[in-house]
């Protein structure tokens, strides 16, 4: 496993993954349940996710280079459009769970059916694919795709609205489209090369 890779990965996939939908739910869930119970569920949820992507995005890594970095960085570049027109405002997004006091169990199924719902087919979930068959490294994409996922998790269920009133997520979301758009311009320049 080579750590840049992870931690290459793991700088793509947080900021991408901050202003999503699984990230307003964790809040949400966290707000309302035990947070260790939420974040067992959801962290279950995305490794789910990660494993799925890193395995679609090693079968990639199997065709032939060229056409593989030249759709990675189509993707990539995706991406970026897809995050800087979302308006990541007010989704109105509602995330709720029957019972005064749910235990373990109820909670962490719950949160997981809710990341494992939101997250199929999800702009990180291409990423991850995206990079696991860019770098060749199963190991370290999915060890940095699903260490900021867990991150950002963590941080939406214990600090979320503390967080976003710092940080707009705008400039999260922009700062997300801009790495990104640099991965995308390195895709498309070994592609070419």
């Amino acid at each position: 496993m080579h750590l840049a890779t992870a931690v290459t990965v793991f700088a793509v996939i947080f900021p991408a993954e901050l202003p999503d939908k699984t990230a307003l739910a964790s809040l949400v869930l966290g707000s309302r349940y035990r947070p260790a119970f939420v974040f067992a569920g959801v962290a279950a949820g995305f490794a789910v996710h990660v494993a799925l992507a890193v395995a679609a995005g090693s079968l990639l890594g199997l065709l032939p280079e060229r056409p593989v970095r030249a759709a990675a960085a189509a993707l990539f570049a995706l991406g970026a459009v897809l995050l800087l027109r979302t308006d990541r405002g007010d989704r109105g997004e509602h995330v709720g769970l029957h019972g005064r006091q749910p235990g373990f169990w109820t909670v962490a199924g719950s949160s997981f059916a809710v990341v494992l719902a939101a997250e199929f087919g999800d702009l990180t979930q291409i990423a991850t694919a995206t990079l696991a068959a860019r770098y060749h490294d199963p190991l370290a994409v999915g060890t940095g795709a699903v260490l900021a996922l867990w991150a950002v998790a963590a941080l939406a269920i214990t600090g979320g609205r503390a967080l976003l009133t710092v940080i707009p997520v705008r400039w999260v979301a922009r700062a997300a489209a801009a790495a990104m758009l640099v991965l995308a311009g390195l895709s498309l320049a070994a592609a070419v090369s």
